[in-house]
């Protein structure tokens, strides 16, 4: 009972912890959203800070859900163990395992098929290229977006500064954004002869060059995710015989 009740410990602990995360950015997601207005004030008063810092109201929808889903395994994970509760304990279970056979397979399909993902990615691009086209400069969201990826990478455009060509931007002000290029003002002519890569080039580049520490995060997550399970099917299996 000694090792029975550890690991019930562990598990509420560890599961306390997620869904206080979890109800943490939630909160803040819930709080981007509905109450933008204060967001952005706080945001513009900050002494210095890029204009593009504004759009991290887009990343409320992606806050609600990761906290969402970060509380719900909080909870199941926490009164499985204390209620000793067989069905939250499996449910528990499912959702990492589920979780876990996603990760898998995306890192399986990356390392096996990584050309035809390229190609897939570059498809996808044309698309992007087209949005871009008829959509910045037009579009508040996607505009903002668009700036503060470009700002972030210091990239321009998808593939590069021809993305923007006949766009509906470059026909309305006469000039590319001025992150496609290394001095103002940023014309076609300035822009051909910046270094500025593409997006896409930029954000592989990063991916490449954090190669290494991305791996190991990503084992660190498996373990944990493993551990969790391990830890909830071997008290589903002590519960079940202790009231069988």
């Amino acid at each position: 009972m000694g090792c029975f009740g550890f690991l019930k410990t562990m598990m509420f602990l560890f599961n306390g912890i997620i869904f206080l995360a979890g109800a943490a950015i939630l909160g803040v997601g819930i709080w981007v959203k509905v109450d933008s207005g204060s967001v952005l004030g706080v945001l513009q008063n900050i002494q210095g800070a890029p204009g593009e810092l504004g759009q991290v109201l887009n990343v409320g929808y992606l806050l609600i859900a990761v906290g969402a889903v970060l509380v719900i395994l909080g909870f199941l994970g926490c009164c499985g163990a204390i209620r000793e509760s067989r069905c939250m304990l499996l449910l528990f279970f499912i959702i990492i395992l589920i979780v876990f056979i996603a990760e898998v397979a995306g890192a399986i399909v990356l390392l096996v098929f990584k050309p035809l993902a390229e190609n897939l990615i570059k498809q996808v691009g044309n698309e992007v290229v087209k949005s871009m086209k008829n959509e910045y400069g037009k579009n508040k969201d996607v505009t903002g977006l668009w700036n503060t990826t470009m700002t972030t990478l210091k990239c321009c455009g998808f593939n590069n500064y021809t993305d923007f060509t006949n766009s509906f931007y470059v026909n309305d002000t006469r000039s590319y954004p001025f992150q496609c290029c290394s001095k103002a003002p940023c014309t076609e002519i300035t822009a051909s002869n910046s270094t500025v890569p593409g997006c896409f080039l930029a954000l592989k580049k990063l991916v490449d060059d954090n190669a290494v520490i991305i791996i190991a995060v990503a084992l660190g997550i498996a373990a944990l995710e493993l551990a969790a399970m391990i830890v909830s099917m071997i008290l589903y299996c002590r519960i079940g015989s202790k009231h069988g």
